[in-house]
């Protein structure tokens, strides 16, 4: 059985396609491109007249919190609110309990992903033992077992020796590095940005030299090994002006994400003392924001990922000093991107679709974020049209720590069709 989705809004940045047409999905595979196609017996029409139809999205950055913490997160409920958010696949990162630095716990996540998800759960491989940064993961290794890149998020690896090699390794065996950029010593206690606000409310700061550091230490790296360096969830100015630098020298090894709260919201929203809005790196100034919104909008920046980081709504009360960092994102970052760049004018809707599915895929070396026959059929429908309103109550992740309740946005997933089968329906969430 095919499913024939008509009528809709056709946009494929790989093909730079933008127009409206009928796709056919089968076999898992997009089978045909056209106009007016001729449904099968047995086949499954979807109407998406007057609706977006694009590639899957491919989420570079989120955390499952499995194993070890599955009270916040788990493989089956981050890929069931990955798929309601329109995500196909994703990178889980390693900093779970305990850390994924052998291969036997890339096999564990992989394994059970195939069990559980209707969705792609690739698992990252941490650079170091326990992320401790003392002495080298088997990166090689888990390679073998299907790593898509070595990150040791959560922190950097502050040893540069030691980084460097583990970036050397990556290199050698063709995996990306995916970079937390942060110098531990220079955060100290700080939880939030270091200005004028944080003196309002009497917080600790994090000033923008604990990123800017390291970034510039680790290209330097990255420009000696030929790593390909992944610069995760960029907050800053400088960032943005050392990408600027970076592809205006041609270094076609060096990428960076940024996610949707660092691109929308600056540390002027945070009005109280508010857990939802601590994260890592922090929101930054306006100046900050614009910065990283005309990196996407030149494609200096070329990625938007979540950093999905579900916490439980205990250990987000309180004041932020002791709340653990990280917001949710998976369930809103298509809305708040199309919402606030697309309808803004800040990027096209095509740009939109290079940022979150095709260069996404490049950097993995997949054959995915793209509409092209012959291609896996990961599709989703949206409605970019009727607004609503975030509802956190309504989000299948366990975690709801979000700044964005009550945000109001365009852009609701309908489906999300992942290998050719619907993994997210929609019109049946509605009628559950």
């Amino acid at each position: 059985m095919g499913i024939l989705i008509r009528g809709g809004r056709i946009v494929d940045a790989a093909t730079d396609t933008d127009k409206t047409g009928d796709i056919y999905l089968e076999d898992g595979i997009i089978a045909e491109i056209g106009q007016k196609l001729k449904k099968k017996d047995g086949d499954r029409v979807i109407d998406a007249k007057g609706k977006l139809v694009m590639p899957g999205i491919i989420d570079l950055h989120v955390h499952f919190r499995d194993p070890g913490q599955t009270h916040k997160e788990d493989i089956k409920s981050g890929a069931a609110a990955a798929a309601r958010g329109g995500v196909t696949t994703v990178v889980a990162m390693p900093n779970t309990t305990p850390t994924i630095d052998n291969p036997d716990r890339v096999n564990y996540v992989h394994n059970k992903a195939a069990q559980v998800s209707g969705i792609h759960v690739l698992q990252a491989g941490a650079a170091t033992m326990g992320e401790k940064g003392t002495e080298l993961a088997d990166i090689a290794g888990m390679v073998k077992a299907g790593i898509p890149a070595v990150s040791e998020d959560g922190k950097s690896v502050m040893n540069t020796a030691l980084c460097k090699e583990a970036m050397r390794i990556a290199a050698e065996c063709g995996v990306p590095f995916f970079d937390h950029c942060e110098d531990i010593d220079l955060r100290g206690d700080g939880c939030m940005n270091e200005d004028e606000n944080a003196k309002r409310l009497g917080l600790p700061g994090i000033c923008n030299a604990v990123e800017d550091t390291i970034t510039a230490r680790d290209i330097i790296l990255a420009l000696e090994t030929g790593v390909h360096l992944h610069l995760c969830h960029c907050s800053t100015y400088g960032d943005a002006q050392m990408m600027k630098i970076v592809k205006e020298k041609g270094y076609d090894n060096i990428t960076a994400e940024v996610c949707p709260h660092h691109f929308i919201l600056s540390s002027d929203d945070i009005k109280t003392d508010d857990p939802n809005y601590k994260m890592n790196p922090p929101l930054r100034t306006p100046k900050d924001v614009e910065a990283l919104k005309q990196g996407l909008k030149d494609g200096t920046i070329e990625v938007i990922s979540t950093d999905h980081a579900p916490h439980s709504a205990q250990e987000k009360t309180g004041s932020m000093k002791n709340a653990p960092f990280g917001i949710v994102g998976l369930e809103t970052s298509l809305p708040l991107t199309y919402t606030e760049l697309v309808e803004k004018d800040v990027i096209t809707l095509k740009q939109m679709v290079e940022k979150m599915c095709l260069n996404p895929a490049k950097i993995l070396g997949l054959d995915r974020g793209t509409l092209q026959k012959g291609h896996p059929a990961d599709v989703i429908i949206v409605d970019t049209e009727q607004e609503y309103a975030i509802d956190k109550n309504k989000f299948v992740s366990k975690g709801h720590n979000t700044p964005f309740d009550g945000w109001k946005v365009k852009g609701k997933v309908l489906y999300t069709i992942c290998d050719g089968k619907i993994v997210f329906n929609n019109q049946e969430e509605k009628e559950s």
